[in-house]
């Protein structure tokens, strides 16, 4: 009896500790590696901050520069009408999925001594802090992401976040330089863990920030031109550069701007961008426009009609830039030559700045298939940049280059180009900036958070 007690004692503690060790849900990990937490991130990053995913931001931009409409009545986003709640997702994708993320990852990878997701994680951060400072302005930074310690943080002055976005870079290259620790590899949807491009990014992004400021209070436009120059140094040098995210096409695989354009929401072309290729007997218009299917023309709809046009009469974008398996274009190693040819019209004028301006358009050309003979005979009809009409050209080329991207319009709101008039039954002037979401209005109430659709943000002084 004694045995058989001892024996059955033995069998439940060895199955009270195996029942403990079915506690440990491997479906909630208390510590998840570096290299699980990075491609999230930047599916995150790829989806929901540069398509806009279930958020509405970059949709709007889009709107605001004129390239996409909203087959639907009048007033929408369109027409610039903007309610906080609009923005309620968006701040969630950045600051709640994707900046919470990549401070625990930094962290994670500073503890683990592994400096080259450190300086992925850094260099991310500093890329969607710019996106976000870039429509709202001031931010929680300094003092956010500390929990129930600092439950309702400050703000940050648009000034402080640019120096944070500098530092955050220059951190980011450094890391690089330790070469420590383990080496991403394919969770690494960007690069494949290529450091070396990582770097460039790194010095590409330094240079679009530098030039943001040309005209902010306190700077000259000669002095960050100057930086920039620097940056670019060390940036892109080709377009297998290019910051992009590959999709394979498959069932729950589709690039996101696929998705954007899918007939549910309503989204089509506008005619204002349309059109401009017809206007400039531009190559690349079968390249990266849809003709309509109803017509087989290149059609655009006109922002802020009252009447609802059948979808299949308006464009839509090609499949290099919206196919199921097309590449999710972030940075471009075009918008580096272009800040080069901005930059260089700064410093030593449109002669100097025509090389660069040029090798933007070939540059892109040949991206998306465009003829040697076709680039060639554009560029001659372009024409020679003269100190009228260099900015316009060069910014104007650069957003062609940087179709989809927000970029666009943050360079817009600094240069006055490519030029816009407001459009039809209008509720206001062109946004010069977004709303603050009702979320954070009604969890965190700051002073910024009264802004409106045309006030200006501290470094648009244009």
């Amino acid at each position: 009896i004694y045995f058989i007690l001892g024996f059955a004692f033995m069998v439940i503690l060895a199955g009270c500790k195996k029942y403990i060790d079915v506690n440990d849900d491997p479906n909630r990990p208390i510590d998840v590696k570096e290299s699980l937490m990075l491609p999230p991130i930047q599916m995150l990053i790829s989806q929901n901050i540069n398509a806009a995913g279930d958020g509405n931001l970059s949709l709007v931009l889009q709107q605001y520069m004129q390239v996409i409409a909203l087959n639907q009545v009048a007033p929408n986003f369109g027409t610039y009408l903007m309610y906080n709640v609009d923005m309620d997702g968006d701040w969630n994708n950045v600051y709640v999925r994707t900046l919470n993320n990549l401070i625990l990852l930094k962290a994670k990878a500073a503890a683990n001594g592994n400096s080259k997701y450190s300086a992925i994680a850094k260099i991310l951060t500093a890329y969607t802090l710019g996106y976000a400072t870039d429509a709202w302005g001031d931010l929680p930074y300094s003092k956010a992401f500390l929990g129930v310690e600092n439950a309702n943080p400050t703000y940050d002055s648009q000034q402080q976040i640019y120096i944070q976005i500098q530092s955050l870079l220059d951190e980011g290259i450094a890391d690089i330089e330790r070469n420590t620790g383990l080496t991403p590899g394919s969770d690494d949807y960007i690069y494949a863990g290529d450091m070396t491009k990582w770097r460039k990014l790194a010095y590409t992004l330094k240079a679009r920030y530098y030039l943001h400021l040309s005209k902010a209070p306190n700077n000259t436009a000669a002095a960050q031109a100057q930086l920039a120059l620097t940056a670019l140094t060390n940036a892109m040098q080709s377009n297998a550069d290019d910051a992009k995210i590959a999709f394979s096409g498959a069932a729950g695989a589709e690039n996101p701007w696929q998705q954007n354009f899918l007939p549910g929401t309503t989204l089509v072309l506008a005619n204002t961008f349309v059109n401009n290729f017809t206007t400039r007997n531009d190559p690349r218009l079968s390249k990266m426009v849809k003709p309509a299917k109803q017509t087989g023309l290149f059609t655009g709809r006109q922002i802020g009609l009252e009447d609802i046009g059948s979808l299949e009469s308006y464009s839509v974008p090609s499949d290099f830039y919206a196919g199921a398996g097309a590449n999710n274009y972030l940075i471009n190693y075009t918008e580096a030559i272009f800040i080069k040819a901005e930059a260089t019209l700064i410093i030593s004028g449109s002669a100097a700045a025509q090389p660069f301006y040029q090798d933007g358009i070939r540059q892109h050309m040949t991206k998306v298939g465009v003829s040697t003979a076709d680039i060639n005979t554009y560029l001659a009809a372009r024409g020679t940049l003269t100190a009228a009409n260099a900015l316009s050209l060069i910014m104007e080329e650069k957003s062609i280059s940087n179709f989809l991207n927000p970029e666009n319009y943050t360079d817009w709101r600094r240069t006055g180009f490519p030029v816009l008039v407001k459009v039809k039954n209008a509720l206001s002037e062109i946004p010069r900036r977004v709303l603050y979401p009702n979320t954070e209005i009604t969890a965190n109430p700051q002073p910024q958070q009264k802004a409106k659709l045309t006030d200006r943000l501290w470094w648009d002084a244009n």
